[in-house]
């Protein structure tokens, strides 16, 4: 199945074929209960080999599928691969394949390859520099208490057995997790023991609302929205903003600029494994790029509403004198 599926190109999420394994258990039971000879699919003398029946009876057309023995038929069984058009493909345009629904990182670990702009394409921003920024802006003590409430929350991280990490998806949104840490490291101190004090005496906590405010802070919830971003208070964009830049740093000296000038002289024959490594880490940059934008929107539409009616005002002044 495998090196045919492979005849074809990937492309995540928009293949025009699908490739599928099905058994030929039902056309060969079928082929046997009728002992049609003449359709030549099953071979009279494999079938003898693993069965009970006697060849001799086999050759004087005496067959009966109720005298085979039920594991030897499986051994006889095959397979038939099946491929499906999903949809119209023009005449002479490239029919392609999918390996899955994958980010450029997945690709380039199973398959050796990316793709441009790939929409299933995340960013991971580590528990552990969280912790680190945490730690700069307060104290390690600070991070590890209000880090210990948002676990006893019932939030958590995804993970592997080597690290902690929250995902930035490929418009730049932030999983809810961080978003909900941040709000607890960046809680003023008595908002937090209230919050603390909650949580202890009850066990648990409320998530049926999406917000819960504590002295005018706003603290979201697993059901919060994520497209309200104006609920997003400034600080918590202002760590957003540090977050998103302390993992860009992670990628060395070189600006984006500089990675997609040299995938451009990359060439994709002769130096696959640097320009899909190239392709991988631009979009990585360009996704920290959207949280970037994801953190500064509500300021600037704010800027905005308030900069106009004073415009407004000045003209009117002006006139009017």
């Amino acid at each position: 199945m495998v090196p045919l599926a492979d005849l074809f190109n990937h492309k995540t999420g928009a293949e025009d074929v699908h490739f599928t394994a099905m058994s030929s258990n039902d056309e060969s039971d079928t082929d046997v209960d009728g002992c049609n000879n003449d359709e030549g699919i099953v071979e009279e003398e494999a079938l003898a080999q693993n069965s009970s029946i006697d060849m001799t009876a086999l050759n004087n057309g005496n067959c009966n599928v109720s005298d085979l023995d039920s594991s030897s038929l499986s051994e006889s069984d095959t397979s038939m691969l099946e491929m499906i058009m999903t949809k119209d493909v023009s005449s002479g345009s490239e029919v392609f394949n999918t390996y899955g629904i994958l980010g450029n990182a997945a690709l380039l670990h199973r398959y050796g390859f990316t793709e441009q702009d790939n929409s299933y394409d995340i960013v991971n921003i580590d528990m552990e520099l969280v912790i680190q920024w945490c730690s700069s802006v307060f104290s390690d003590r600070h991070s590890r208490a209000r880090v210990s409430l948002w676990r006893r929350l019932g939030y958590s991280v995804c993970g592997s057995q080597d690290s902690d990490y929250f995902e930035i998806s490929f418009d730049g949104e932030p999983q809810i997790e961080l978003l909900s840490l941040l709000h607890i490291m960046l809680l003023p101190d008595n908002a937090y023991h209230k919050l603390d004090l909650s949580v202890s005496v009850a066990g648990n906590y409320d998530e049926s609302n999406g917000t819960t405010l504590l002295n005018g802070d706003i603290f979201p919830s697993k059901a919060f929205n994520m497209n309200n971003k104006s609920l997003l208070p400034k600080k918590v964009c202002d760590a957003l903003l540090s977050l998103s830049d302390m993992r860009e740093s992670l990628y060395g000296l070189k600006s984006i600029e500089d990675d997609i000038e040299a995938l451009g002289r990359c060439s994709l024959i002769r130096e696959r494994k640097l320009y899909h490594s190239l392709m991988l880490r631009i979009n990585e940059r360009k996704i920290l790029q959207r949280l970037r934008n994801y953190a500064s929107q509500p300021f600037k539409n704010k800027i905005t509403n308030h900069g106009s009616p004073r415009k407004k005002l000045k003209r009117t002044t002006k006139k009017t004198s």
